[in-house]
């Protein structure tokens, strides 16, 4: 599965969006070779833009509320800060930090980020550090009073360039304190040419989900909004769009007729880790399966786009939760790690879940009657980010008996979704020596190894979407009704919760979890 690799940098479309670096193994002009020609187009535009790593972007002024919280000090400064190394900033930019208490005067809130930045960032360049410090400052507001905020925006404006300059709003915020930040950002006019960046949770079940909606719907258009979920940002992720309509290898196979079953699976080795709060508020469910997991499912399954663009993409994902059946509980297994009752800022009594182990199903001509198994969860055996397809047995008997043949380890395609790329097919093949007799094989494909390195420009998540958000491109952004129809799925598990089991730090969760998939889990 090696061979010449081809880079793909693409710029702005007529309609604005950009499509963005796919590394795609022999990338063809045919359209017999690459499906349907989905990206034949994003190639030929490369080829002619070859050498231009990005377009330049308007002044900005980014408002980052929860800026003295942990996403910012090892995502969103490190982000920026590698943005700006790499020449990706706009040249004029202003960056406020903002919340409810002051880290002091802008100085000693710049010592803060030079320290986050040095733990963040291998290597730090003092110059790059120095260039974007400068360009930071603090505003304290809140719900009730942004008036000083609103101003400082204005003035920063003021001095980039004016009604000229593009806002961009991110809120790092508590999921009871979005909707009055909201409301705050519209009285005091801060979302007129904005761009809103908001985290998950998208609300905690199908009601509070609409009201949410509704509160962004009355001081933005939805086109302003950007719900980030940043495994969407993910390399890994957005290759699949690649290995899947770029070769004819998979698309034909990638279906109901093929496939016996798909894992979806997200485990951690970390705990709580300070977040004991939070989890008490959400729990697995609402953390994890309703936004990560299901968002993968939605690019594993989706039929092809009629175009790279944000629309088409979110369109054939949105297509996708359509078809999804809501979720049954009785094949649904929810966990708790022992120890976790013993975790800061976690109920004595507490049945929250930090594990769940679930099946869902795509009713739809490609999906219909596959299993789609889905689990992720806290203190865990490992830490992954594994998508298995595995494929049905073959007919024949050639063999020796079919029943025999699937007791041998499965046909499944591997997905691994870290920094650099990796897939593997897991094969049969002979055994070397006088017997016909099988043997397991694989092939490996470890993008890291095979572009060349001048030509490979990964970024990492948080990097790429802020970008993005600077860019106006929604395609790796999650769309309102998307939103909506994730909650309609799961909100079976919210009014009928499955029973809690106990489970060891180290395991893989609960018996009756590893129980669930046909099969068995890969991870295990």
């Amino acid at each position: 599965m090696t061979g010449q690799q081809q880079h793909v940098v693409v710029g702005e479309t007529e309609g604005g969006e950009l499509l963005r670096n796919l590394h795609a193994p022999s990338l063809r002009r045919d359209p017999r070779r690459t499906g349907r020609g989905l990206l034949d187009e994003p190639l030929a535009a490369a080829r002619r833009q070859a050498g231009r790593v990005t377009d330049q972007l308007p002044a900005h002024v980014l408002v980052l509320f929860g800026a003295t919280g942990d996403l910012a000090a090892r995502k969103l400064f490190p982000g920026l800060y590698r943005l700006a190394a790499a020449g990706r900033m706009p040249e004029e930019y202003a960056v406020i930090g903002s919340g409810r208490h002051s880290p002091g005067t802008d100085a000693e809130f710049r010592d803060q980020l030079r320290e986050a930045l040095a733990e963040s960032v291998d290597d730090l360049d003092d110059e790059v550090a120095d260039d974007l410090l400068a360009r930071v400052r603090f505003q304290t507001s809140d719900a009730d009073d942004g008036a000083d905020l609103a101003a400082a925006v204005r003035d920063a404006e003021d001095r980039l360039g004016g009604d000229d300059v593009r806002r961009l709003v991110y809120l790092s915020v508590p999921p009871a304190a979005m909707e009055p930040m909201i409301a705050m950002l519209g009285r005091e006019g801060l979302t007129d040419r904005a761009r809103v960046v908001v985290e998950k949770p998208f609300g905690l079940d199908l009601e509070s989900s609409r009201s949410l909606d509704a509160a962004l719907k009355d001081v933005v258009a939805e086109e302003q909004v950007f719900r980030i979920d940043h495994f969407l940002g993910k390399e890994a992720v957005q290759n699949i769009l690649a290995l899947r309509f770029a070769n004819g290898l998979f698309e034909p196979a990638w279906d109901r007729r093929s496939i016996a079953s798909v894992q979806i699976d997200v485990p951690e080795t970390l705990a709580m880790e300070g977040r004991g709060s939070f989890y008490e508020s959400t729990g697995c469910l609402r953390d994890m399966v309703s936004t990560h997991l299901s968002q993968l499912l939605g690019f594993i399954a989706l039929e092809e786009p009629a175009e790279l663009t944000a629309q088409a993409v979110r369109d054939a994902k949105s297509a996708v939760f359509e078809a999804v059946r809501p979720l049954d509980a009785s094949r649904a297994v929810y966990g708790q790690y022992d120890g976790y009752r013993d975790e800061d800022d976690v109920d004595a009594d507490s049945d929250v879940e930090t594990f769940v182990a679930l099946e869902m199903y795509v009713d739809n001509e490609r999906w219909r009657g596959v299993p789609f198994y889905l689990r992720t969860g806290k203190a865990l055996a490992e830490t992954r980010r594994t998508i298995t397809l595995r494929f049905r047995e073959a007919a024949g008997s050639l063999f020796g008996d079919p029943a025999a043949l699937a007791a041998q380890p499965p046909n499944d395609l591997v997905l691994e979704l870290t920094d650099d790329v990796q897939v593997r097919v897991d094969v049969r093949a002979k055994r070397p020596g006088p017997d016909l007799a099988l043997v397991e094989g694989s092939f490996h494909l470890a993008l890291a190894d095979d572009v060349p390195a001048e030509v490979s420009d990964p970024l990492e998540a948080y990097e790429r979407l802020l970008l993005d958000v600077m860019r106006g491109d929604q395609t790796f952004f999650t769309r309102s009704d998307e939103v909506d129809r994730l909650w309609q799925v799961v909100q079976p598990l919210l009014d009928e919760r499955p029973p809690v089991h106990p489970y060891e730090q180290g395991s893989w969760g609960p018996q009756a979890a590893l129980d669930l998939a046909e099969g068995g889990w890969r991870l295990r």
